[in-house]
C-alpha cells in the first residue's frame, strides 16, 4: 500500500513564488536590509545594487513628472506663485518711486489750504470752487494718469518683455518659461497680450476671478494651466536657466 507523502511544514516566509522568484521576508525588515525594487512601495529608496541598469538614481520615483506637449516638465503651483509675487513686488516698487512725489505734493497743497489762518488766528474757511480746482481736480487727473501709465508699464513688462524669451524677472528667478501649447509654435505678441488681458485686466474687474484664475492650475489636466494660459494657449514650464 502506498504511503501518503509526509507533511512538510511551510517555511516561515510563506510558500516560495512560482518561476523561481524570491519571496520577501515576513515581518519588519531588519536594520540594513535591502528591499529589491519589485517589492519596494512607491517612493521607497532603492539601493544601487538593485537599481535598473543605467539608472544612476537611488530613488524609485512614485509618480512621473507632468510634462508639456514638448516634453518639458510643467511648473509647479508654488514656483508660479513665487514668480507672481516677485513680479507684483517689482511693480509696486516702481509705482511708488514714480508716483509718490506727485502724491506728496498734492497732499501738501491740500494740507496748506485747510490750515490757513486769518490775522486773528481763526481758520480760513476753504472756498468750494478753490478746493475743487486746487485739489480735487488735480487728484482726479492724477489718478487717471496713473492708471494710463500703469497700463503702459504692465503692457511693456508682461507682453513686450515676456514675448522676447518667455520670462519676466520673477519667472527668470524661479527658472520658469511661458511657451506655446503647440510644440511647433512660437510665443508672440498675441499670446502674451491675451495672457495679460485675462490675468491683469479681466481678473481685476470681475470679483473672485483672480482667485479662480490662479488656483485653476491645481486641478487642470493634463497641462496644469491657469485660465489666462487656456485663453492664450500657453503653458508654463520649468527650465534650467
Amino acid at each position: 500500500m502506498t504511503q501518503p507523502p509526509p507533511y512538510q511544514t511551510p517555511p516561515v516566509g510563506g510558500p516560495p513564488p512560482a518561476a523561481g522568484g524570491v519571496a520577501p521576508p515576513s515581518g519588519p525588515h531588519p536594520q540594513g536590509y535591502a528591499v529589491p525594487p519589485q517589492y519596494a512601495p512607491p517612493g521607497y529608496a532603492v539601493p544601487p545594487q538593485y537599481a535598473p541598469p543605467g539608472h544612476p538614481a537611488q530613488y524609485w520615483p512614485a509618480v512621473p513628472p507632468a510634462l508639456s506637449p514638448a516634453g518639458q516638465p510643467l511648473a509647479s503651483f508654488g514656483d508660479r506663485l513665487l514668480a507672481w509675487l516677485i513680479d507684483t513686488a517689482l511693480a509696486s516698487v516702481v509705482s511708488l518711486v514714480l508716483f509718490m512725489p506727485v502724491f506728496l505734493i498734492l497732499w501738501w497743497r491740500m494740507f496748506s489750504e485747510m490750515t490757513r489762518t486769518n490775522p486773528d488766528g481763526t481758520l480760513v474757511e476753504p472756498d468750494p470752487a478753490t478746493f475743487f480746482t486746487s485739489f480735487f481736480l488735480p487728484m482726479l487727473l492724477f489718478e487717471v494718469g496713473l492708471f494710463v501709465v500703469l497700463l503702459g508699464l504692465y503692457w511693456l513688462y508682461h507682453v513686450e518683455y515676456l514675448k522676447r524669451g518667455g520670462q519676466t524677472l520673477g519667472k527668470k528667478i524661479m527658472k520658469l518659461r511661458v511657451v506655446p501649447l503647440d510644440p511647433n509654435g512660437t510665443l508672440d505678441r498675441g499670446m502674451a497680450g491675451r495672457r495679460w488681458l485675462v490675468q491683469y485686466l479681466a481678473c481685476s474687474l470681475v470679483p473672485g476671478l483672480s482667485y479662480a484664475d490662479g488656483f485653476w492650475q491645481l486641478w487642470d489636466k493634463p497641462w496644469q494651466q491657469c485660465l489666462h494660459d487656456k485663453f492664450a494657449k500657453t503653458v508654463v514650464v520649468k527650465v534650467a536657466a
